[in-house]
């Protein structure tokens, strides 16, 4: 069956966080408060052990009393800000408030940018009439995000985690994003960077598509194969 539409994971896929060192020294710039570069280069990679970025790395340990939040925390708002401001309590940091600054900066647009080929790829599908969808696990409403890179035109309908209550690699997510582009699953194409969570796809009959979750200069052009992909 022809490829006649594409859905797209958002972070790793066709957005890419800030580092951890410019999420930390954003957070602390707004607030005001400077730390030497001895206890900012420890707190900024404890922050990255403990995986209390979201989009940023994967935790190297999540301690048991986060488990249950850290494994649904897509499925609502409330979880997902649970989940990682109480990863980012693992470290201590000079002001409490920190906590909470920390996870409100990483929903701004400043703290995302699209890879170098995102914008040329959904434009050039746009124009070619093929249905496009942005499927999410999030706990926070990235259309903001589109629209400040100027990439919003070309989706035409998104479908986020913590709206359904239900996460990757469920496919009940990937049902819902199907149906809102008024397509068969069969015609479908998914595009993300995780193996497990985006190939939940194929049970649904969609066709799957990996990219690698690297720095947007490490990753140029890994979305436009997926031009040939399209019918």
């Amino acid at each position: 069956m022809t490829i006649k539409a594409v859905l797209f994971d958002f972070s790793g896929t066709l957005f890419r966080t800030e580092p951890v060192t410019t999420w930390l020294r954003a957070t602390l710039d707004e607030a005001g408060i400077t730390l030497g570069q001895e206890e900012f280069t420890l707190r900024a990679a404890e922050l990255a052990a403990a995986g209390a970025q979201p989009g940023g790395p994967e935790p190297q340990r999540v301690p048991p009393a986060l488990a249950g939040l850290w494994a649904s925390r897509d499925e609502s708002a409330e979880r997902h800000r649970a989940a990682f401001t109480g990863l980012a309590r693992q470290v201590e940091l000079p002001d409490p408030a920190l906590y909470d600054a920390l996870y409100q900066r990483h929903m701004t647009p400043d703290a995302w940018r699209p890879y170098p080929d995102t914008a040329e790829v959904l434009g050039a599908l746009h124009a070619r009439g093929a249905g496009i969808g942005v499927v999410s696990n999030i706990g926070w409403d990235l259309r903001p995000v589109f629209r400040a890179h100027g990439v919003d035109p070309h989706v035409d309908h998104y479908t986020l985690s913590y709206e359904h209550g239900v996460q990757k690699p469920d496919v009940r997510l990937f049902r819902a994003a199907c149906e809102a582009l008024g397509r068969d699953p069969g015609e479908i194409l998914m595009v993300g960077d995780n193996r497990h969570q985006d190939g939940g796809a194929r049970n649904l009959g969609c066709a799957v598509h990996f990219v690698d979750h690297l720095p947007a200069a490490e990753r140029p052009d890994a979305l436009r194969p997926v031009l040939d992909l399209v019918g």
